[in-house]
């Protein structure tokens, strides 16, 4: 196996899936957002170069973003990969197969987490969090021992603006609208591979496993 892609909505679990198969499978969990971040709080040129177009409200261009992805898989070539948030669109992509082609890599399987959009807003909608430590809680799936107090420092949670389920239901519209064209582009290749989010972590994870088994 050489690189796998992770593709779903908010509250889909991407970000818990990826800890769960990065521990189980020994593969590298390499998050577009982290990457950003990282190359931002450490002051690099590529950092500062990202940080300019995010000041501006812009998206941080592809060969940009594919630049930190490269320079992340080129610290252990011989591991594979599972790439979360990265690619959202066909260009991105093309530009990500480009650069593993070149390196005689290539993406495996693109994984879409699937999960119906009322379990989404239900699970989006019940977040919390602190307004002083950032920590996060679910009022259903992980509930703070007292109501509306972090657990951790004893600040107040509050639900985020972008929380709310009007927001949430358009921000899933974004994402449909935005990704779909990727999922086809992945379909085409014989690559896409739809996952059942539904359930446990654990569960999830299961059923994971299993369509990596088969893609190999």
């Amino acid at each position: 196996m050489s690189g796998l892609v992770l593709i779903g909505p908010p509250g889909a679990g991407k970000g818990t899936q990826a800890k769960i198969l990065q521990k189980r499978l020994g593969i590298d969990h390499i998050s577009s957002g982290d990457l950003l971040r990282a190359a931002i709080a450490t002051g690099t040129s590529k950092g500062r170069d990202a940080k300019r177009y995010m000041d501006r409200g812009e998206l941080v261009p592809d060969d940009l973003v594919v630049s930190l992805i490269e320079e992340r898989l080129i610290e252990d070539a011989a591991r594979a990969f599972l790439l979360d948030g990265f690619p959202r669109t066909v260009r991105q992509a093309e530009t990500l197969a480009d650069m593993l082609a070149r390196k005689g890599r290539s993406i495996d399987a693109a994984l879409s987490l699937d999960v119906p959009t009322d379990e989404l807003v239900a699970r989006l909608g019940g977040r919390r969090t602190c307004r002083t430590c950032g920590a996060m809680f679910h009022m259903v799936f992980d509930p703070p021992r007292s109501p509306g107090v972090c657990d951790r420092c004893g600040g107040e949670l509050y639900q985020r603006e972008d929380d709310n389920e009007e927001t949430i239901r358009a921000r899933l519209r974004v994402f449909e609208k935005q990704t779909q064209p990727v999922l086809e582009h992945y379909a085409k290749q014989g690559k896409l591979r739809a996952v059942d989010g539904r359930g446990t972590p654990s569960e999830v994870s299961e059923r994971v496993v299993a369509i990596i088994g088969d893609a190999r």
